[in-house]
C-alpha cells in the first residue's frame, strides 16, 4: 500500500476515533447534567426528614440499603424487590409521594446490584438459598428498628419479594405491623396459572392472526396446559411470531428514567443487570424455591394484618391463586385490595393507586 494511502487511513481512523470520543464525551456530560436536575427533583428538605444511602454488614456481607423520607416520626416501609435481583431504587422516581407517608428503605438483596457488584459471584454463589435471604431479612429489619427508632415496621413484598417477604414475616412477625403483598406469589401453581393464561393469550392471537400452524401446535397445550420443556419450547416460539407482550414492557411512572437516577452510576448499570441474571440462576425456573415451595406450607395462621394488593390485569403472577391463599390465612386483620386495570407493576405503573391503598389499608395498622 502506497505510504500516502496509509497515512490517509491513519488520519481517517483517528478522526473517527476522535469523534467517538466526543459522542461519548457529549453523551455523558448529557446523562451527569440530567442527574444533577434529579437530583433536585427528587432531594430531601424537610427538617425532619432522611435522605441516605449506605452498605450495611447483613448475614456475613456489605448489603446495600436507601432510606428516605419527609418524617422519620413516620412508619417505616421495607420493599422487598422483585426478579429475583430486580433491584427498585432506579425504577422509584415515581415513589417521590410515598415518602410524604412513609420512610421508605429500599434493599439491593443478597445477589442483587450493589450488594452483588460489592460481593462478587465467587463469594455470593453458596449463600443464594432462600432460607439465607430470609434470614438477611430478619437482620435488616433488626438494623432498621435500632438505626430508626422503630419497635416494628411494615414490609411491603412485590413477586419475588412477596414469595421470600413472607418467610420473613413468618420467622420474626413480632417485628412488624403488617405484611403487604403485591404480585404475590404463592408457589408453583402461580405459575402453572400464569402458563395457562399465557396459552390462551397465544391461542387468541394466532386466531386472530388466522395462523393455522399456531392453532395447531397450541390446541394440545390448550386442553392440557403443563408446564414441561416441550410445551415451553411451544409458547416461547409462538410468543416471539405471534408477538406476545413481555411483562417488561410496562410504562414506568415517575419524573426521572433508570439511566437518570441520582448516583446511579453506569457500574450500578452494569451490577443491576449482571445480578438479575445471576440471581435468577439461583432463585428462578423449576428448580427455584418458588416453583419447588409453597408459601401455605409455613401455615395460614399470620398472627399481624396481612393486606394484599393486586392487580386484576396480572398476567405474570396472576392474582387467582393469590386470592385463593388470602381466603384461606387467619389474621388479625386482613383485606384484599384490587387496583383494577393494574398489571404486574403496580408499584411501579401506578404508584399513586399504590400510595392510596398503603395510606387507606395500611398506615393506621401502624398508628398512624
Amino acid at each position: 500500500m502506497p505510504r500516502r494511502a496509509a497515512r490517509l487511513i491513519v488520519f481517517s481512523l483517528l478522526g473517527l476515533a476522535g469523534a467517538l470520543l466526543v459522542v461519548a464525551g457529549a453523551g455523558l456530560g448529557f446523562r451527569a447534567y440530567r442527574q444533577h436536575l434529579a437530583a433536585d427533583t427528587l432531594a430531601i428538605d424537610s427538617p425532619r426528614g432522611v435522605q441516605e444511602g449506605a452498605f450495611v454488614d447483613i448475614g456475613g456481607i456489605k448489603q446495600w440499603i436507601q432510606i428516605r423520607g419527609e418524617d422519620r416520626d413516620n412508619p417505616v416501609l421495607l420493599f422487598v424487590h422483585g426478579g429475583p435481583g430486580g433491584s427498585s431504587w432506579p425504577m422509584s422516581s415515581g415513589w417521590r409521594p410515598w415518602e410524604k407517608h412513609f420512610t421508605v428503605v429500599q434493599w439491593d438483596q443478597r445477589g442483587t446490584g450493589r450488594t452483588y457488584g460489592a460481593a462478587g459471584e465467587d463469594a455470593l454463589a453458596p449463600t443464594m438459598t432462600l432460607e439465607r435471604m430470609t434470614q438477611d431479612g430478619v437482620e435488616l429489619t433488626e438494623y432498621l428498628r435500632t438505626h430508626l427508632h422503630k419497635d416494628k415496621i411494615v414490609l411491603v413484598g412485590h413477586s419475588w419479594g412477596s414469595f421470600l417477604g413472607i418467610h420473613i414475616v413468618k420467622q420474626r412477625p413480632d417485628l412488624f405491623y403488617a405484611y403487604v403483598g403485591t404480585g404475590q406469589v404463592v408457589g408453583r401453581v402461580t405459575f402453572e396459572k400464569q402458563f395457562e393464561i399465557t396459552i390462551a393469550h397465544l391461542q387468541a392471537l394466532a386466531q386472530s392472526a388466522g395462523n393455522s400452524e399456531a392453532l395447531a401446535e397450541l390446541a394440545p397445550i390448550v386442553a392440557r396446559p403443563l408446564i414441561n420443556p416441550q410445551n415451553r419450547l411451544v409458547a416461547d416460539k409462538w410468543s416471539k411470531t405471534l408477538g406476545l407482550p413481555s411483562i417488561e414492557s410496562f410504562q414506568l411512572a415517575g419524573p426521572v428514567p433508570p439511566p437518570f437516577m441520582p448516583d446511579f452510576s453506569l457500574l450500578d448499570w452494569y451490577n443491576w443487570r449482571k445480578g438479575m441474571a445471576f440471581s435468577a440462576k439461583y432463585l428462578r425456573g423449576r428448580e427455584g424455591p418458588m416453583f419447588k415451595r409453597n408459601v401455605a406450607s409455613l401455615g395460614l395462621a399470620f398472627p399481624i394484618p396481612v393486606i394484599f394488593i393486586e392487580g386484576d390485569a396480572d398476567y405474570n403472577t396472576p392474582s387467582g391463586p393469590a386470592e385463593q391463599l388470602f381466603n384461606q390465612i387467619t389474621a388479625p386483620h386482613k383485606e384484599f385490595v384490587w387496583v383494577r386495570g393494574g398489571g404486574h407493576f403496580i408499584p411501579f405503573d401506578r404508584p399513586d393507586d399504590f400510595l392510596a391503598a398503603l395510606v387507606t389499608h395500611v398506615k393506621p395498622l401502624a398508628g398512624n
